[in-house]
């Protein structure tokens, strides 16, 4: 296919599914054509919720002629496996965050989609929303002059508490850094361009956590990750970045503010699409609210900017070299805690393109 909607299976119906369906049924540049899951009557259930025609096993559904993009909504350990199983039948993919667990699995995955002229997008495309996208314009801008620094953080009491199946966000490929790192680090690299070396510590509050919610509420399960981490991020064109990721806090934050030689921005929480842009210049008594532009609309927009990417022959900006650049930066953090030393980073990758204001997900251009 090279004309009209791009076709996808969603591979995965757990409940992140529910919001990339939702919002992508919107979007005339994409057709999702058929869902499919380990649980095939989840699969069927879950595509019956939101009017997708078909239904059924993950290679039965990979193989359909009418899929173009594999949208891979797995848990973190399968996201290779399911990625391969793609590309080995011809499909691009768009995957959630991180890429993979392992970065050396990444770069042979990447590999192999170049190798087959095949795209690879992933997680988070938050970073296309409107409230990351006003504060790389704003930089663009000169609203804070340089930028020198940056201060991070997620801190919250763990997922424990809302979800109810958490155990593997206490698991290899999870915890607060791999979790919800992506989304911050991602953000980072949007305004910054690529890391070059990180430094970190990392503690592991307790080593079992108790499920809050759902028909598991009450089951102890045990931790395998670090569930609070500092770390130190130095960028190529100066900026450094510290940044804290903690499921240990009562306290509720999520921040990132950017200090420039003239002012600070305050930038929306990265796992929104939208939120408040402020800026307290040099010598001001008071932040000042700046405009925030761009779509809203939520999770699956990276799928469209692929998707006309696919058609068009441009890059794509979730890229998988993005994610890749923002694995190495994970897996960099978790090994200086351990080792107690600076890791420099060896991959790259262009700062994405900034979309447009006017860009909407839900025009049809590929009609």
């Amino acid at each position: 296919m090279s004309s009209g909607p791009v076709g996808v299976a969603v591979v995965g119906a757990g409940v992140i599914s529910k919001q990339y369906l939702t919002n992508l049924a919107g979007c005339p540049d994409v057709r999702v054509v058929a869902v499919a899951d380990l649980d095939v009557e989840r699969a069927r259930t879950v595509a019956g919720e939101h009017d997708v025609p078909h239904a059924g096993d993950v290679r039965t559904v990979i193989a359909r002629d009418d899929v173009e993009l594999v949208l891979n909504l797995t848990v973190p350990a399968a996201h290779g496996e399911v990625a391969r199983s793609a590309l080995a039948a011809g499909k691009h993919v768009f995957g959630e965050k991180p890429l993979v667990v392992e970065v050396e699995d990444g770069e042979k995955l990447l590999a192999e989609a170049a190798e087959a002229g095949l795209r690879i997008g992933c997680a988070p495309d938050t970073i296309l929303g409107a409230g990351i996208q006003s504060a790389v314009r704003a930089i663009d801008k000169g609203v804070i002059g340089t930028p020198v620094a940056a201060t991070t953080a997620l801190l919250s009491h763990g997922p424990e508490g809302w979800h109810p199946s958490p155990e593997f966000l206490y698991q290899r490929g999870a915890g607060p850094l791999f979790d919800m790192g992506p989304y911050y680090l991602s953000a980072l690299v949007s305004l910054f361009g690529p890391a070059r070396r990180v430094a970190a510590t990392g503690r592991q509050g307790r080593a079992e956590r108790v499920i809050g919610s759902g028909p598991k509420a009450g089951t102890r399960f045990a931790v395998e990750v670090p569930t609070h981490v500092n770390a130190l991020v130095d960028f190529a064109d100066g900026p450094s970045a510290s940044s804290t990721f903690s499921f240990d806090s009562a306290v509720h934050r999520r921040m990132i503010e950017i200090a420039g030689t003239e002012g600070t921005l305050s930038v929306p929480d990265p796992n929104n699409f939208d939120g408040t842009l402020s800026l307290l210049a040099t010598g001001a008594d008071e932040w000042q609210q700046l405009p925030v532009e761009g779509t809203a609309l939520g999770r699956g927009i990276g799928v469209v900017d692929m998707a006309r990417a696919i058609r068009t022959g441009e890059p794509h900006r979730a890229s998988g070299e993005l994610a890749q650049h923002v694995l190495e930066m994970m897996a960099a953090i978790s090994t200086s805690a351990e080792a107690g030393r600076f890791i420099d980073i060896r991959s790259d990758v262009a700062r994405p393109e900034p979309l447009p204001p006017a860009w909407d997900p839900q025009e049809s251009t590929l009609a």
